[in-house]
C-alpha cells in the first residue's frame, strides 16, 4: 500500500483563477445548450454589466455573478497576454 504523506499547497490565488475559469466553461456550455453565442453574450455581459446577456439555463446566470466581473476581466485578459496557459 503507498500512501501519500507529502502536503500540497494551493495559494489562495491559485483556487480563486481556477473558480473563474470554471465559472467561464459552466456559463459557455448552458449558453450554447440554447443556442447562444457564447462569446457574443458574454461580452456583452462584461461590458454592460447586465444579466440579461446570460441565459438562466443551468443555472448560469447566477453562476457568472457569484464572481465579480472585474475578476472576470482580470482573468480573461491574464489567459490571452500570457498565452493561453
Amino acid at each position: 500500500m503507498n500512501k501519500n504523506t507529502e502536503t500540497m499547497s494551493f495559494s489562495s490565488d491559485e483556487i480563486r483563477r481556477e473558480n473563474i475559469r470554471q465559472v467561464l466553461k459552466l456559463t459557455q456550455e448552458a449558453l450554447e445548450e440554447r443556442g447562444y453565442n457564447a462569446i457574443n453574450q458574454l461580452a456583452g455581459y462584461l461590458i454592460s454589466n447586465d444579466p440579461a446577456y446570460i441565459s438562466s439555463h443551468k443555472n448560469a446566470r447566477s453562476i457568472i455573478q457569484s464572481v465579480e466581473r472585474h475578476e472576470l476581466i482580470e482573468e480573461l485578459v491574464r489567459f490571452y497576454l500570457e498565452g493561453n496557459k
